[in-house]
């Protein structure tokens, strides 16, 4: 490689450096200038394959001559494992075995590597990590190619969607889209972009382009025979219906996910579709049904933490509605057993309220609950944009003002759910 395209090499020597803590006069000295140094990093210039050794030594790597298909294969492998649905124990060794491999040598695949990584800790949710590796490749982005680009905006999308920061995930979607006619890609990778894209025009209430793009990728995912992904695209389908208020339309892509999902042994997307089938339900008026879902959701409970969390908020509401309150206490303590467990960010912050506003509620410790709400809560709602959780606690914080006599307060909170339910079906 070093000997056929050294104009290459910098971006790796780049990043190599800047992951070593180590200044550009650190490495150049007694090797080339300062500004040589910047030159090559930024493959402005072609440096001899004498000056490469002199700074691969000093970084502490070798460098290959040739292409390494190995390495190239076992990178692939490795790539194909980053879904929620693959042993996350298993994606681990192979990441760490890999990465032995790259910090100590040069080679064609290392900066796709590198960028995959921010998607690798997406999927393990270790945000914190994620971001890191974001921050550490912005250096890099003038050295991408193409494909580089793509995955870079992809990525980071994946990595803004499940920060539910869903408008810039949807901008940087975009950009990667932008990137596919140049970056020589096959389908499959194709649909999974639009597979991000049909989920995030679903968080955006962008029901029409939410289904198109399901549909599109889905075409891909059924002639591939991947079961896990037609699953979870029918649960777009069914999320979609149902806000069409097509329910047997949903409740049929609800049932198809829940069977496919069977098929292939995917708790998570079983779990997510009897999720949506209970809030169906809940929605529709039928608390049996959405309660008996919502059970089937939580059965296993090594499905996704944030799907379970959602599971058991939608189910102590649905008790609390019923007064069944035995049940609400019940599912109040698991639930803030399984909070507990979890590494707490902004993104658990929404169940966080939520549970505290049913303590409050099944304490009746009513002073406590109006604070909450007046003063933590819909502020919360009203800066993340969760116009219908907005709609739901001001209603629910209406009702109780109107309970106890509070007349004028009462009268506020209905008006602000008014006004964001109308923000809420215009978006």
């Amino acid at each position: 490689m070093v000997g056929g395209n050294l104009v290459d090499v910098g971006p790796f020597i780049k990043l190599q450096r800047t992951k070593r803590q180590m200044t550009q006069e650190e490495l150049s000295e007694g090797i080339v200038s300062l500004s040589y140094l910047s030159k090559i990093e930024n493959k402005k210039t072609k440096a001899s394959p004498e000056i490469i050794q002199l700074l691969c030594n000093r970084l502490g790597i070798e460098f290959a001559e040739e292409t390494n298909s190995h390495i190239e294969e076992k990178c692939q492998q490795w790539y194909e494992m980053l879904f929620d649905h693959c042993d996350k124990q298993e994606m681990t060794d192979r990441y760490e075995e890999l990465q032995v491999i790259m910090n100590q040598s040069i080679n064609e695949s290392f900066i796709m590597f590198e960028i995959h990584q921010i998607r690798y800790y997406s999927v393990l949710r270790d945000f914190n990590k994620a971001l890191a590796k974001i921050n550490e490749l912005h250096e890099l982005v003038d050295s991408f190619n193409h494909k580089h680009e793509y995955y870079w905006y992809k990525f980071k999308g994946g990595y803004y969607s499940l920060q539910d920061k869903h408008a810039k995930a949807m901008k940087l979607f975009k950009q990667a889209q932008e990137k596919i006619p140049l970056a020589n890609l096959n389908e499959v990778e194709i649909a999974d972009l639009k597979y991000g894209l049909a989920v995030t025009h679903s968080q955006l209430w962008q029901q029409l382009e939410c289904l198109d793009y399901t549909q599109e990728a889905m075409e891909v995912f059924q002639r591939e025979y991947n079961f896990d992904r037609c699953g979870q695209c029918h649960i777009l389908f069914g999320i979609s219906y149902q806000r069409f208020k097509k329910y047997e339309k949903a409740i049929k892509n609800f049932q198809l996910a829940k069977h496919l999902g069977e098929l292939c042994d995917n708790q998570d997307v079983i779990s997510l579709a009897h999720q949506n089938l209970g809030y169906l339900y809940s929605t529709t008026g039928n608390s049996e049904e959405a309660i008996k879902n919502y059970l089937l959701a939580i059965e296993d409970k090594d499905v996704d933490t944030d799907n379970l969390l959602s599971t058991y908020t939608c189910l102590i509401e649905e008790y609390y509605h019923v007064k069944q309150y035995e049940k609400v206490e019940q599912n109040l303590r698991e639930a803030k057993e399984l909070l507990s467990k979890v590494t707490y960010s902004d993104l658990y912050k929404l169940y966080d309220y939520n549970i505290k506003v049913y303590t409050h509620l099944i304490n009746e410790e009513f002073s406590k609950f109006k604070v909450l709400l007046t003063d933590e809560f819909i502020p919360y709602l009203k800066q993340a944009g969760e116009h219908s959780d907005l709609v739901f606690f001001a209603k629910l914080l209406a009702n109780h003002l109107e309970e106890w006599g509070k007349y004028k307060e009462s009268v506020q909170y209905y008006k602000l759910a008014s006004l964001s339910y109308e923000e809420f079906v215009n978006m």
